[in-house]
C-alpha cells in the first residue's frame, strides 16, 4: 500500500501537468471544453445527438469520444454533422490529458464554441482525472437510482451541472428526483439540476440556455 499511494499520486501529478497545457490551447481559441460523464448507458451521446442537433445553428461544437473499443458513438455523434475524434482506450476506464492532447492533433479547432469530451461511462476513475475542462457535466438516469450522488460523490462533488436523464420513464421507476438533487447538493451546493428526457426532448431548453450561456462567458461576452 506505502508504494502504491506515490504511484497513483505521480500518475495524477502528471495528468496535472498537461491539463495546464490544455486549458491554454481552450483560453487561446476561447473554446468551452466540457467533460461528460456517467455510468453506461445512462444516455450521454443521446444528449450529445439531440443538443448537436437542435443547436446546429447557434453553436459550433465538436465531440472527442472515449470507449473501450468500437466507435459506435462516434459515427452516432458524426451523423450529426458535427467534427468527432474517436479514442479507445483499450480497457482502460477513463480519458486522459495526454489522450485529450493527441485528439486535438487531429481536430480543426477554429472557430469552434463548445468541445465535449464524452468519457468512458464509469462513475468512478474519469472524475479523478482533470483534462483542462472549463466544466464537468454528470448525467445520471432515472433507472440508475437516486441514491448514485452519495454512492459516488467525487463526480457529483465536482460537477457544474448534473443532468438527470429518461424522466420519460419516471412513472415505471423507483426514482425521486427530488432526493437525486438534494443527494448531490449536500455534496455541492452550487451544481445545477436539469431534468431531462433526451428521447422526448422535455427539459433540453434549460440546458441549452446554460450551455448558451456558458459559451458566452467563456468568450469573455
Amino acid at each position: 500500500m506505502s508504494k502504491t499511494i506515490p504511484v497513483i499520486r505521480n500518475i495524477l501529478e502528471a495528468n496535472d501537468r498537461l491539463a495546464e497545457q490544455l486549458r491554454k490551447i481552450y483560453a487561446d481559441k476561447r473554446l468551452l471544453a466540457l467533460n461528460l460523464m456517467s455510468s453506461p448507458g445512462a444516455g450521454k451521446t443521446s444528449l450529445l445527438e439531440r443538443t448537436l442537433t437542435d443547436l446546429r445553428e447557434v453553436l459550433r461544437m465538436a465531440v472527442i469520444e472515449g470507449d473501450l473499443q468500437t466507435n459506435n458513438d462516434a459515427m452516432r455523434v458524426a451523423a450529426t454533422g458535427a467534427q468527432v475524434v474517436q479514442i479507445n482506450t483499450d480497457g482502460g476506464c477513463h480519458l486522459n490529458s495526454s489522450m485529450i492532447l493527441e485528439a486535438l492533433k487531429q481536430m480543426d479547432l477554429t472557430g469552434l464554441d463548445v468541445l465535449f469530451i464524452e468519457n468512458v461511462g464509469n462513475l468512478v476513475c474519469p472524475a479523478e482525472f482533470d483534462l483542462g475542462e472549463a466544466g464537468k457535466i454528470a448525467l445520471l438516469s432515472v433507472t440508475e437510482g437516486d441514491d448514485k450522488p452519495e454512492k459516488y460523490p467525487l463526480l457529483f462533488a465536482e460537477s457544474k451541472v448534473m443532468l438527470l436523464n429518461k424522466i420519460d420513464l419516471l412513472p415505471y421507476v423507483d426514482f425521486s428526483l427530488e432526493k437525486a438533487a438534494r443527494f448531490a447538493r449536500a455534496l455541492n451546493p452550487e451544481i445545477i439540476v436539469f431534468p431531462v428526457s433526451c428521447r422526448t426532448g422535455e427539459g433540453l431548453q434549460p440546458w441549452y440556455d446554460w450551455l448558451c450561456a456558458a459559451v458566452r462567458t467563456q468568450r469573455g461576452e
